[in-house]
């Protein structure tokens, strides 16, 4: 048989054994009744793994006889399998199946099956069986949310399989690409708002089946460690990435890694306001980005991997942090700052966090204008030329930084009124650098191209770095008002300087956004301002039943009270922004509280 009605079975039975797995588990007394610290809201059955083996095991039934591989991989997941399978129907405790799984990995270990991150055999098995049993966890924590873990495991399966084939492995690319369907028609059943949930003998079996399926590709192997590492951790960069976050703050909250909780990157979504299937959504787009890219690099050299890893690791470090400083612990005081926002605010006070940051963004922009003026193929020449200098240009340029006064802003609340100061540092860090290379280059000349890519870059660079936290905060903030249900819709009336501000202010409270602007001035309206459109004030009528708005604020006291009167509706005219006053007032009563 080909190769898609193999797939195109494999899902058919996915969708018929889920169906009939979600009508029998409640006889057997497996379903997952509401608790505090799950996320479902109502007993829902469990088991769907069940249902995904038996179309997994159908699927390689009829798939070729020889399959790279095959046994070690398929006896390690179902030894998970059968563990996952017994905790849901009872109980096993976290250092038990710890065992376990350490137990499937030694099967894979044993087979011969490793990473070849390094040129000993010891310290490859062991980094193996770190992978083997760290993923498998990932995915079993990621498993938190309808359709969460089943969605992004199936994104990595497909960039597994897509991978393999690329590698002209199509035997191998078979395993990825059978679990694949297998999750899809359990995917139609837990999609929000689930009907089913796949168990731990889901999560289980289908995190080792990824992690030991990344170990069958030998693309990789004659390319190096680059190569090696940033394929199969850009595959699974979302489950790896939220379990180091979850991680890292339970054990700032003393809490166990193991412990449950509503304390992961989509609850934190969810916190900052997007619906459950937003949340789910936005981390599925990023496992697609993430996979897309480690499909292109391989087909560029080693060169470029040494700069967009990087790059993709910084873009996954600030939306995590941007998430993990959203406060989800009920036991934490509202007046007292998380464990993490502490250590944000630490760094923040002592620079240390920018100056690292920047040190990177330096040898990154550097490294970055030599990959664009000389290709992938950089020669060992101009190799030699960025090695001399680059202890001379982070030391240049980060003093530059210093002098200019980068340092003395908030990072995390930048804004169009420090990009003038963040341009004058990197024109003045670039150009003093520039120019003391100039003058003490012997031999073989650097590229005046490579300096002005240099400076280029940076600004790039150290701009976006500090500008995407503002930025992802405020289309997050867009998203939720989109979506939530728990915020006020308001209008604002007065679509000018005083109305932004207002504008700005609603957008960062958690009681109210706003849907829209009124203004007196036709030549506004049909416009935005800060992504808000802007209405004529005869349109006030029309925004209050599509809006449900019951609250106009007024933006400017010039404004006639006649006219205000005129709208009809509840009106404000704050003196300060609703934001600013609640700031000032739960100031004021910490001050009377200490």
């Amino acid at each position: 048989m080909t190769i898609f009605p193999i797939l195109l079975g494999t899902f058919a039975a996915s969708v018929a054994a889920t169906a009939a797995v979600r009508a029998f588990a409640p006889r057997l007394g497996a379903v997952a009744p509401p608790r505090a610290d799950r996320w479902h809201r109502k007993p829902t059955a469990l088991l769907g793994g069940v249902a995904m083996a038996v179309a997994l095991a159908l699927g390689l039934f009829l798939a070729p006889a020889h399959l790279p591989g095959f046994w070690p991989l398929l006896a390690g997941t179902g030894l998970l399998f059968v563990v996952g399978l017994v905790d849901d129907l009872h109980t096993i405790k976290p250092y038990s199946k710890l065992v376990f799984q350490i137990g499937a990995a030694t099967i894979m270990i044993g087979a011969h099956w490793v990473l070849p991150w390094t040129q000993y055999n010891v310290a490859n098995q062991l980094i193996t069986l770190f992978w083997l049993v760290g993923v498998t966890n990932a995915f079993n924590l990621l498993d938190n949310m309808d359709g969460l873990a089943a969605g992004i495991a199936l994104c990595a399966a497909l960039f597994q399989g897509a991978d393999l084939l690329l590698n002209g492995q199509p035997a191998t690319a078979m395993l990825p690409l059978l679990l694949a369907a297998s999750i899809a028609g359990f995917l139609v059943f837990n999609f929000p708002p689930a009907s089913i949930f796949m168990g731990d003998c889901g999560s289980l079996g289908i995190g080792f089946f990824l992690a030991g399926s990344c170990l069958l590709s030998n693309w990789q192997r004659s390319r190096g460690l680059s190569a090696v590492l940033v394929a199969p951790v850009l595959i699974m960069l979302v489950p790896i990435a939220d379990t180091t976050l979850v991680t890292i703050v339970r054990k700032f909250h003393g809490r166990r890694a193991s412990q449950g909780g509503r304390d992961h990157s989509s609850h934190r979504l969810v916190a900052l306001g997007l619906s459950e299937r937003g949340a789910v959504l936005f981390l599925y787009a990023i496992s697609i980005a993430s996979g897309s890219v480690a499909l292109l690099l391989r087909y560029t050299g080693n060169a470029v991997l040494y700069f967009v890893g990087p790059c993709v690791g910084l873009a996954a470090f600030i939306v995590m942090l941007r998430l993990g400083m959203v406060a989800v612990y009920p036991e934490v005081p509202s007046g007292r700052r998380t464990p993490l926002v502490g250590l944000v605010d630490f760094t923040y006070k002592r620079r240390m966090f920018e100056v690292m940051l920047d040190l990177l963004l330096i040898v990154l922009a550097y490294y970055g204008a030599f990959l664009l003026r000389f290709g992938s193929l950089i020669s060992g020449q101009e190799l030699a030329i960025f090695h001399r200098f680059v202890p001379l240009v982070m030391a240049m340029e980060i003093a530059a930084f210093l002098a200019c006064g980068l340092y003395r802003g908030l990072w995390h609340y930048t804004g169009i009124e420090d990009l003038a100061t963040i341009l004058g540092s990197v024109l003045t860090a670039a150009g003093s650098s520039a120019a003391l290379i100039l003058l003490l280059q012997r031999g073989p000349r650097l590229s005046l191209a490579v300096l002005a890519l240099n400076g280029i870059l940076l600004l790039l660079l150290v701009a976006g770095s500090r500008v995407s936290q503002r930025l992802l905060g405020t289309w997050l903030i867009q998203r939720s008002d989109r979506e939530s249900k728990s915020r006020t819709p308001v209008v604002i009336y007065g679509a000018g300087v005083r109305g932004e501000l207002l504008a700005r202010d609603l957008l960062s409270t958690p009681e109210f956004y706003p849907v829209a602007f009124v203004d007196d001035d036709a030549r506004k309206v049909g416009r935005t301002l800060r992504g808000v459109h802007i209405y004529a004030v005869r349109d006030l009528e029309k925004l209050r039943k599509n809006y449900g708005i019951g609250q106009v604020f007024v933006s400017s006291g010039r404004i006639p009270e006649a006219r205000v009167a005129a709208l009809g509706l509840v009106t404000h005219r704050p003196a300060t922004p609703p934001g600013v006053a609640a700031a000032a007032a739960a100031g004021a009563a910490g001050t009377r509280a200490s």
